[in-house]
């Protein structure tokens, strides 16, 4: 396993600034960071690169869809935005040497029609990615798409629509990604949205049910991780948690109140917390 640690809890966009963090999360033993990418060109993102390698972190990203640059949108010129868009992203992914770019990119996130998903939307978010996945092939890059729960969007809000997704696109760089937050809200049984996912599972998001410490809540954690042995799964296992110190992203995840005392409680407990959670769930055989 791989052991990351989401930087949306400090900032939308890495700078400098955020340089000292790295040597931080190293030391509490993170293999690397999941850098998001909101914005900004390729070379925009070499220091960053060139810090990750002085710390010995490697890295995985996450972006996301806007209205601007809606995949399901029934403007032509719109899809097109997306398909760029995510061309760029990857374009950064091959600078920062990143494995996996994860996130919920098959729609505009926090946009609703009023009504359920159609086989057109679906279609045209399986075009999109198509062409994105085709461009990440290139870049020996993996896209992860998430699932969220169906009050951030309403295209895919399930496990099965998911891999429903991954089969209509039907590329062998476009895989699918668990996030355990999601999952509280939107499946019936952990163990069985992992199962569902195995198939074609690339990416793993540790994060509680209110977004806080993991290990704090109501997480079905022992069924996550038994099943997450049971089916081999042996990639990226990233903490994502949020706070109130981004006020544009604490409204966008609905954070009005401290879920914790500081970012250091988050990552230093909850790394501890998966590892405890590794050593007793070993996979046999």
């Amino acid at each position: 396993m791989k052991l990351g640690m989401n930087l949306l809890l400090w900032t939308g966009g890495v700078t400098a600034e955020h340089f000292p963090l790295f040597g931080k999360l190293k030391a509490a033993g993170f293999d690397g960071v999941e850098l998001p990418i909101f914005g900004g060109q390729p070379h925009d993102y070499k220091p960053i690169r060139a810090e990750l390698d002085n710390h010995g972190l490697r890295c995985t990203t996450v972006t996301i869809l806007t209205p601007d640059t809606n995949a399901i949108s029934p403007e032509a010129a719109t899809r097109q935005k997306a398909v760029d868009w995510l061309k760029t992203v990857v374009e950064i992914n091959h600078t920062l040497g990143s494995e996996t770019l994860c996130g919920p990119y098959h729609s505009a996130i926090g946009a609703f029609s009023g009504a359920a998903p159609t086989a057109d939307e679906k279609k045209r978010a399986a075009d999109v990615l198509r062409q994105a996945a085709e461009f990440a092939q290139q870049a020996n890059l993996t896209l992860a798409i998430e699932y969220l729960n169906r009050f951030e969007c309403y295209l895919i809000t399930t496990a099965a629509q998911a891999v429903e997704l991954v089969k209509m696109v039907d590329h062998p760089n476009f895989r699918a990604m668990y996030d355990t937050f999601h999952a509280h809200i939107e499946e019936k049984d952990q163990a069985a949205t992992i199962r569902t996912l195995a198939p074609v599972l690339a990416h793993v998001h540790i994060s509680e049910n209110d977004r806080g410490v993991p290990g704090t809540g109501q997480v079905d954690w022992d069924s996550v991780f038994t099943t997450l042995a049971e089916v081999g799964y042996d990639g990226w296992l990233t903490i994502e948690a949020f706070g109130r110190a981004l006020p544009d992203l604490a409204a966008a995840t609905r954070i009005w109140r401290d879920l914790f005392s500081s970012p250091e409680e988050v990552y230093l407990k909850g790394i501890k917390f998966i590892q405890e959670q590794l050593a007793g769930h070993r996979r046999v055989g």
